[in-house]
């Protein structure tokens, strides 16, 4: 076995791995459900984060099968997670209610639904589905950083992590470094947008696992916690 398929396995591995981590957020979500209050199951989820989770995923799976030969390694994984993050996103606008949550899920099936037709159009559209997903990748990369920004801007402002599950970020993290793997297998000219989102989302993966640390063991994090939930000091 090549490099190129060893690796190409790996990084499947560990995206069906990270699967798991979406999963139990969504877990996480639909437990929380059965004992807190409308708003409450989704606690300190950012959307834009996940917005861009989602639009990430979906990227590189337009990515996948616009590239020749066809790249089976990143489409159909890619396309499952799309599926269970576009869960989240759901889940999201049904706790919340809000027109913001409903916006971002009715742009999610949209790319979603134009996803599904671009796959089976296949090569009639490949260079201009290459063109617009690498453009979509780049994009990705800085909404990326703005948007776990912003979830972490949430979790040191609140000393706490709320719904946000561990897994997810560790299982993630293990997949980004199987993809920069990957990716450096295909050659730094085909490879590169995937190295750029994926060194993106290791550093913010890496930086989400400490807050969860921190706010453990901060006294800091412990007096901005009871603030949050105005608590008596």
């Amino acid at each position: 076995m090549g490099a190129y398929n060893f690796f190409g396995t790996v990084n499947t591995l560990f995206i069906f791995i990270s699967l798991f981590g979406v999963l139990s957020q969504v877990n996480m979500i639909w437990l929380r459900k059965q004992y807190v209050s409308s708003g409450g199951a989704t606690e300190l989820l950012s959307i834009n984060q996940f917005t861009v989770s989602y639009l990430a995923y979906f990227s590189f799976f337009i990515y996948g099968y616009s590239i020749e030969p066809f790249n089976h390694y990143i489409v159909w994984p890619r396309l499952i997670a799309t599926l269970l993050v576009g869960t989240i996103l759901y889940e999201i606008w049904l706790d919340r209610k809000t027109k913001s949550s409903f916006y971002v899920l009715l742009v999610a099936l949209l790319f979603l639904c134009f996803g599904i037709i671009g796959l089976f159009w296949g090569e009639t559209i490949a260079d201009e589905g290459r063109y617009v997903s690498t453009t979509l990748i780049l994009t990705i990369s800085l909404l990326m950083a703005q948007g776990y920004y912003h979830q972490i801007k949430l979790i040191v402002q609140s000393g706490s992590t709320g719904a946000i599950d561990l897994k997810m970020s560790q299982f993630i993290f293990m997949m980004d470094i199987s993809t920069i793997a990957f990716a450096l297998t295909m050659g730094l000219k085909m490879g590169w947008p995937l190295m750029v989102l994926a060194i993106t989302s290791g550093i913010t993966k890496v930086v989400i696992m400490y807050l969860f640390r921190w706010v453990q063991f901060s006294p800091q994090a412990l007096t901005r916690r009871k603030e949050y939930n105005n608590e008596p000091s």
